[in-house]
């Protein structure tokens, strides 16, 4: 039914959390297991218990202290909704460790395919876990300051090269905001996570 009424819905292989343990301080444990993309969809189904999804995403700031959040195009599984760059995570390649490395990997290739941007996996520092109103798990890295004018740059030509692929962007466009407060002016639905990742930036600053 979803895809019908979607026919761009993705409904590859993904990840999902097996669990979610604190091992020691400062240090948590994740386990993982492999589903594919549509076992997202039994959270709609009522009565039935899927496990939480697992994703990265990425705090990007600017070089003048803002942060920038990124709208879903209509065309994705969740339409207009504002969030920080990232994905679900994608079970590794040949029987690969699917460890922090990988996990900070995945996050530099989502920041290169939905902005441009070419960070380097060591560049990103895992910088909170957060876990979401329906118990996805998420790792969020924190990025190097770029210049405004270069994020707008590399994201105006990622998404005229999807398009001259004849796909549609997965992100339909960015803002750069200055405090938490200025997400409430966005239109649109927001990422749970968004508000408190945003807030904390800001507060560490």
């Amino acid at each position: 039914m979803a895809v019908k009424a979607n026919p761009t819905l993705f409904d590859g292989p993904a990840v999902a959390c097996g669990e979610l343990k604190r091992t020691g301080q400062g240090i948590l444990r994740l386990s993982w297991v492999r589903v594919t993309y549509r076992h997202y969809a039994l959270r709609r189904v009522p009565g039935v218990t899927a496990l939480p999804s697992l994703f990265v995403n990425t705090v990007q700031p600017t070089d003048d202290g803002r942060v920038l959040a990124a709208r879903m195009s209509p065309s994705t599984a969740a339409p207009g909704r504002w969030q920080l760059p990232g994905g679900s995570v994608e079970p590794p390649q040949d029987g690969a460790m699917l460890n922090e490395a990988a996990l900070a990997g995945q996050a530099a290739r989502e920041l290169a395919e939905e902005l441009g941007i070419g960070a380097a996996a060591e560049d990103l520092e895992l910088w909170v876990v957060t876990r979401g109103e329906n118990g996805s798990v998420g790792l969020t890295y924190l990025a190097p300051a770029l210049p405004e004018a270069m994020l707008r740059a590399h994201f105006t030509a990622a998404a005229a090269a999807e398009r001259s692929q004849g796909r549609e962007p997965e992100l339909d466009t960015i803002v750069l905001v200055r405090s938490p407060d200025e997400l409430a002016g966005l239109d649109g639905p927001r990422a749970d996570y968004l508000q408190p990742i945003v807030r904390r930036f800001f507060e560490q600053r």
